[in-house]
């Protein structure tokens, strides 16, 4: 079954800057590509590349003596990610999703989970997904569920949803539902540095346990954690509905 959103990114054609191709490739990412390019390790059609060409289809891509391709299939997965898996693609560390996840080609999340948090994350070889779904002006929700030290009040989930002061600014208003004595629903539309905590900590909770449940239309469901599914069709669909008229800058 095919989607458009599948199709679109199957079908580009147009010239590619060598270091995103390199990057779509699973070679490494940009930054690290144009190192590789300074230093003269990348040839294109027999020539040593330069920084900020573009390759199209047809020509040949070397680094060393390994010729790279970029990957023809759009690859978008529901990862359920553990508690201590870091969201970073620095080699240095140990416990990065990318080293736990261990995908055949390269992916890259679409939003970080902290370290102590868990639960949904998206991951995926399609960039522009990744910036029509990060701009903060979007307003695309994410729920989590989370468990604090104390009992959930009538006052926390009204002083919650009304926008707490963090990081030098006022969160967004967002919708908070009481599930438990000490758990709560809370759906977002931005992204700040360990949100929820520091809302929560502001009125005197403490974070416990947080689990991102669901991303836009895309929910965690029964997936085990540290596993991984593929995003069905129907979930493509309607993520393209949804990002569709979004400025990818």
């Amino acid at each position: 079954m095919s989607n458009r959103i599948r199709d679109e990114f199957v079908q580009k054609k147009e010239p590619v800057r060598l270091n995103k191709y390199l990057s779509e490739a699973g070679v490494c990412s940009r930054r690290e590509a144009d190192r590789l390019i300074e230093s003269g390790k990348v040839t294109v059609d027999g020539q040593t590349a330069r920084t900020g060409m573009r390759i199209v289809p047809g020509q040949t891509v070397k680094v060393g003596k390994k010729t790279v391709s970029r990957q023809d299939e759009m690859v978008v997965l529901a990862v359920n990610k553990p508690k201590g898996i870091v969201c970073t693609e620095e080699k240095k560390e140990k416990n990065s999703i990318v080293k736990f996840l261990n995908y055949p080609i390269r992916v890259t999340y679409i939003g970080r989970l902290d370290k102590d948090s868990r639960g949904l994350l998206l991951m995926t070889n399609n960039g522009d997904i990744i910036n029509r779904m990060m701009r903060a002006a979007n307003m695309h929700e994410k729920e989590y569920k989370v468990t604090v030290d104390r009992e959930v009040t009538p006052e926390f989930i009204s002083r919650m949803e009304a926008g707490v002061p963090v990081l030098d600014t006022v969160t967004r208003p967002c919708k908070v539902e009481k599930l438990g004595k000490y758990t709560f629903s809370i759906i977002l539309t931005q992204g700040l540095n360990r949100q929820i905590r520091r809302m929560c900590e502001a009125l005197g909770y403490e974070v416990k346990d947080l689990v991102r449940v669901r991303v836009m239309n895309i929910r965690l469901g029964s997936l085990k954690e540290g596993e991984y599914r593929e995003v069905t069709d129907e979930e493509l669909d309607e993520l393209y509905r949804l990002i569709q008229d979004t400025p990818m800058r």
